[in-house]
């Protein structure tokens, strides 16, 4: 089992940054690849990024595109989300998220494909 602890949430205004990590512990070995998902209060949880852990490819949700980044820190076991740009919609808990499994277009947007969750780190974007 992987351990996920998210770290970097916060209160940013409207067209502001901020930078999330997700420090990766246990089994880490068994990655295979890393990202992000968001739940907004009284919504489904939502795909965000996704990054493969040793190809570097990479998915984006298409209302992040082009703003936030996804990538691993050097050899260390953590992933970071940059978001630039942020807007009001983007206010909701931001969860970590680990898997064994190859990323493919289908079934990197979808809960199922993920092993293993952080406990998230809210985000709050005021306008």
């Amino acid at each position: 089992q992987v351990e996920l602890v998210e770290s970097g949430g916060g209160l940013v205004q409207s067209g502001g940054s901020l930078r999330l990590s997700c420090d990766a512990s246990g089994r880490t070995s068994s990655i295979y690849a890393m990202g992000w998902f968001r739940q907004a209060p009284g919504k489904e949880r939502e795909f965000v990024a996704a990054l493969s852990w040793t190809g570097g490819c990479t998915y984006y949700a298409d209302s992040v595109k082009g703003r936030f980044s996804v990538s691993r820190d050097g050899a260390r076991d953590t992933a970071r989300l940059q978001m630039n740009s942020l807007r009001p919609e983007a206010t909701a808990r931001y969860f970590c998220v680990a898997t064994r499994w190859a990323l493919h277009s289908i079934a990197v947007v979808t809960t199922d494909h993920y092993d293993d969750w952080g406990q998230g780190t809210q985000v709050t974007v005021r306008a």
